[in-house]
């Protein structure tokens, strides 16, 4: 199932193009994504947009959230921005499932860069719906 869910989130979620993400790891409750800042992703201060950190933290939450075949959608994320990053840089996302209900799940996001220094720490929950996910049609 982790492997369908895989395939289906990195061709149909724009987003990993938009950033110039790609999945590293991911298995049941967890995964692993990268990408290299971009000029496009600097902000007017010429560091990283804080956007840029929450999107790709998020897209490991939505596929680790995913990862159990059942269609979850986001209820609540948070971050917290540590260090500033850089054009050029590596960026790794790492999201991690703490707890896994029926209907709720909440995962820890870690935001490092290549020399594994804290970036961002983002928790987030979500709402699992009672839907095969990815859609068989």
């Amino acid at each position: 199932m982790v492997e369908k869910v895989r395939e289906y989130m990195y061709k149909n979620d724009r987003l990993f193009e938009l950033l110039g993400a790609s999945i590293v790891d991911m298995k049941e409750g967890y995964a692993k994504v990268e990408m290299v800042v971009k000029e496009e992703h600097l902000n007017a201060a010429k560091v990283c947009h804080g956007g840029i950190l929450f999107s790709l933290a998020d897209l490991a939450f939505a596929l680790a959230s995913n990862s159990h075949g059942k269609l979850a959608l986001a209820i609540e994320v948070s971050i917290t921005y540590m260090k500033a990053t850089f054009e050029g840089e590596k960026l790794i996302a790492e999201a991690k499932e703490v707890n896994l209900g029926n209907r709720t799940a909440t995962y820890l996001m870690e935001v490092r860069n290549s020399k594994d220094e804290l970036i961002a720490l983002a928790k987030g929950t979500v709402y699992r719906i009672d839907k095969e996910f990815p859609p068989t049609s």
